[in-house]
């Protein structure tokens, strides 16, 4: 900290730490902090209680061997560990299509600038407001022409298709934070648009584009409604169908209801380390760009 005139000035330092927390311009007393943390805790307590309730009921009847059997003794002749490669294979489709298509999209709309730049950024965030149920049926016909039934581009495209908007907003607002002077002293070098984004925006946007490749794959794990739509085949059962399948498949016996506990436990597991691990990408990803120097 320095001293001048009477007045203590923040260092570079604090002023830094403010900017990578947004957070501490809204919360400035002890009261806000008791208030916000004691929200946190209610809602961990709120989302967190399922997961408990299913790991409790998951061990009443045979404890952790409701766990091994789901590996060794599949469910309705569905291996667990399909359901993952399935899911993963769509994820793989739908962040491909997704970071492809963004991250262009995000240099163009915030780096470029042409004619109808603005008018077109405003077209596709009007996609946002597009819910999967509503191209269902366009799906469902584009999908027979092309051949795509019970293929992994055939689920991971609709995906795709719906997440673009998002991604094409997160790139774009997060591109708008690089400093512009980088793009002019490359352009300058004689750099061409090409290389200006490959060499210089993408490096830059590993953040953003580290939370886009991992809310892709949340979304394709957790998504129930392309895969039942145009997977006919059982042997591709996603991670999401999963639950629905072994819920048929399974009795009402307490063993049963047991074992049916145990498989949504080991189901969510895959979205939880996703999120653990991308954490830090999230966050960074999210709030880089809401605020100016």
């Amino acid at each position: 900290m320095s001293v001048a005139r009477g007045r203590v000035r923040p260092n570079r330092r604090t002023r830094r730490s403010r900017a990578d927390n947004p957070m501490r311009g809204i919360v400035t007393g002890r009261a806000d902090r008791i208030t916000i943390y004691a929200l946190l805790i209610v809602l961990a307590v709120l989302f967190a209680f399922p997961l408990y309730s299913a790991i409790v009921k998951s061990l009443e009847v045979n404890g952790i061997q409701n766990y091994i059997s789901l590996f060794t003794d599949p469910v309705g002749d569905i291996p667990i560990w399909q359901t993952y490669l399935n899911s993963l294979a769509v994820g793989v489709v739908h962040a491909t299509v997704v970071l492809t298509v963004s991250v262009t999209a995000g240099y163009a709309f915030s780096k470029l600038h042409f004619r109808g730049r603005e008018l077109g950024f405003s077209a596709v965030l009007l996609f946002l407001a597009v819910p999967g149920i509503a191209i269902l049926v366009p799906v469902y016909r584009i999908t027979q022409e092309l051949g795509l039934f019970n293929s992994y581009v055939g689920v991971g495209l609709p995906e795709a298709a719906i997440t673009i908007p998002f991604g094409v907003l997160l790139m774009r607002n997060y591109g708008r934070n690089i400093s512009d002077s980088l793009i002019e002293a490359a352009n300058l070098d004689g750099a061409g648009h090409f290389r200006i984004f490959w060499n210089i925006f993408v490096p830059l946007s590993r953040p953003a584009i580290v939370n886009l490749t991992v809310l892709c794959f949340i979304w394709s794990l957790q998504d129930f409604l392309w895969p039942s739509f145009l997977f006919t085949n059982p042997s591709l059962t996603t991670a999401a169908q999963a639950v629905s399948t072994f819920s048929n498949a399974l009795g009402r016996g307490a063993g049963d209801l047991a074992r049916f506990n145990a498989s949504l436990v080991v189901l969510a597991v895959p979205a939880v380390l996703f999120v653990v691990f991308g954490l830090r990408f999230i966050v960074n990803g999210l709030t880089t760009g809401s605020t100016k120097d």
